[in-house]
């Protein structure tokens, strides 16, 4: 079955999203969204950080201020401004204020290597990156500036976002964690910056339609293109998350903040969710595990936006049986599939429902997810948030209806979806296809929508492995294989065999405390799966690849085993 551009026939169904199919949303400026909030709620927490915590008020000045002072330093509007940042408090500050000088903002890991970042900078056009004085960042990114077109680095000082006497002890006692900053005309303080605008300069009106973020996306293969998401696109996303949270004063919310807000999935469920409603964050620098679970007993956290890797190594930890997550009403697991074993073994062992969801970057974060309470379905991405649409189209030909019956290509319409790459037409025009006239974005993903509006995502169609003519789905096989008390994480990628042109092959990790054997593994699935969809082999290993958010990634696992 295929969803099409008709109102939702399941949206007065009880267990269907509370929000109506055809909500109307509020397209902003960001800056605008985040103005809203700040004057409705000045005094209430946007962001808790190491025990300090940041209103909404004095955030806003800041941005404010870093805006001023990005004019003052000669950035002019659609000038692109990088953050190569952890989760500070200067982040939020940077990103809207980058937006009301009319800059667009361009998302960096703060895992890249000096090639990685200034590959990104040059497509981008990178003029001013803000960075923190931590070593490793500090030093790419000094790296970056004098080979590169980037003109002016920004640094943040970590110890001044701490509370007092934090701040004096890291100075103090931990002087490794601090590297020195030799500023100059090209390395400037992030408090002179704010300090050199003019206090009454004018800030330009930025219209909803103008572009607000460059994200960059690897997809499967080539290099990083980057998603053009406008004002729109990330304002209207972020009403569609908070139009399906059915829990209570929105001011009373508070989420974890472990996702890296360097990703878009960050960016759109934790941040722009966060100020649009005026809910609080509580930010971790990176995820830490005994950190992320002191925070949650410790600030009340509600909400828990993650990736199954995160849940799985909160699981693993020893703290995790002494830790209170009495306040946490629930959790939202995107990024990549979760398995259904560990899923019901983190709800068994919190209480806290963990719900599915997905999206893309060129997506603005989130298409679909399952409701936050009632009925649900497991195995499923859920159903699509007000205002999208979904088709299904034949996985050989995107301008043809999938076949009844049979999966297809999942592709999608909505207020969120990207205007196109920067710099990279070519790639935009194999990125959407044209049906009954207009643009749906190819999603490569190949699913099947049920009678109640409820996905389930197959598998990549670039991950398809082809078995003697017959299509293998890679993640069908890993669902088997995670099945086994033994298997803590598994993928399976296509080998070249001269037979059948490619058999599967599975790479796993084990659960503590297992001992098996590849081969009795392998045999053990293979009485379980279809016969084109057997393993030739079953790799045993103690950790497989993930990206920089903590997803498995079968991409560089595929490049490892064909090197």
């Amino acid at each position: 079955m295929s969803v099409s551009n008709v109102r939702n026939p399941f949206a007065d169904i009880a267990y269907h999203h509370p929000t109506p199919w055809d909500t109307q949303f509020e397209p902003m400026a960001l800056p605008d969204m985040f103005a809203r909030t700040a004057r409705r709620l000045p005094d209430a927490p946007l962001a808790h950080f190491m025990g300090r915590t940041y209103s909404y008020s004095e955030i806003f000045e800041d941005a404010q201020r870093f805006a001023r002072g990005l004019k003052a330093n000669g950035i002019a509007e659609g000038d692109r401004i990088g953050l190569f940042l952890p989760n500070v408090p200067i982040y939020i500050a940077a990103y809207y204020g980058a937006m009301m000088a009319g800059a667009v903002v361009v998302n960096f890991s703060p895992l890249y290597s000096v090639e990685e970042l200034a590959q990104q900078v040059a497509d981008s056009g990178t003029r001013t990156l803000v960075t923190v004085d931590v070593p490793e960042l500090l030093g790419t990114a000094e790296s970056v500036l004098h080979h590169s077109v980037l003109e002016t680095l920004i640094v943040g000082r970590l110890s001044t976002m701490l509370p007092a006497l934090k701040g004096f002890a890291m100075k103090l006692f931990a002087r490794s964690k601090i590297a020195k900053v030799a500023y100059s005309d090209e390395i400037l303080g992030w408090d002179d910056v704010l300090s050199s605008g003019e206090a009454h300069c004018a800030l330009p009106t930025v219209s909803p339609d103008s572009l607000a973020l460059l994200q960059y996306t690897g997809g499967t293969t080539g290099a990083p293109k980057g998603a053009m998401l406008s004002h729109a696109n990330l304002s209207v996303n972020a009403q569609q998350v908070a139009s399906i949270n059915p829990f209570g004063n929105p001011q009373d919310e508070v989420f974890m903040g472990a996702l890296p807000m360097f990703h878009v999935f960050a960016n759109t469920a934790l941040l722009n969710h966060a100020v649009a409603t005026g809910a609080s964050i509580a930010m971790v620098p990176r995820f830490d595990v005994d950190q992320v679970l002191d925070v949650i007993s410790n600030r009340g956290t509600t909400g828990f936006p993650g990736v199954p890797t995160m849940f799985q190594a909160l699981l693993d930890n020893p703290k995790f049986a002494r830790t209170d997550f009495g306040s946490l009403k629930v959790c939202i697991s995107g990024g990549a599939p979760i398995s259904i074993p560990l899923r019901e073994r983190f709800e068994a062992e919190t209480g806290v429902r963990v719900i599915e969801g997905y999206g893309l970057t060129e997506s603005s974060g989130v298409v679909s997810a399952n409701p936050y309470d009632g009925f649900r379905k497991s195995g499923t991405i859920g159903q699509v948030v007000p205002g999208t649409l979904l088709r299904l189209v034949d996985k050989e030909d995107a301008t043809k209806a999938a076949p009844d019956g049979e999966p297809g290509e999942l592709v999608i319409r909505g207020p969120q979806i990207m205007q196109g790459y920067w710099n990279r037409p070519d790639a935009a025009a194999t990125a959407f296809v044209t049906l009954d006239g207009e643009q749906w974005l190819r999603t490569g993903d190949i699913a099947t929508i049920d009678a109640e509006g409820f996905v389930q995502i197959v598998d990549r169609s670039k991950d398809m492995i082809a078995v003697g003519g017959f299509k293998v789905f890679p993640s069908q096989v890993e669902e088997v294989l995670v099945d086994h008390e033994a298997v803590k994480e598994a993928l399976v990628i296509g080998r070249p065999d001269d037979y059948l042109g490619e058999t599967p092959h599975a790479y796993i990790t084990l659960n503590d405390g297992f001992e098996i054997s590849g081969e009795e593994l392998a045999k053990w699935l293979n009485d379980r799966v279809g016969k084109h969809e057997r393993v030739s082999q079953v790799v045993i290993r103690g950790e497989l690849p993930k990206t920089m958010i903590g997803k498995l990634d079968r991409k560089a696992l595929r490049a490892e085993v064909q090197d």
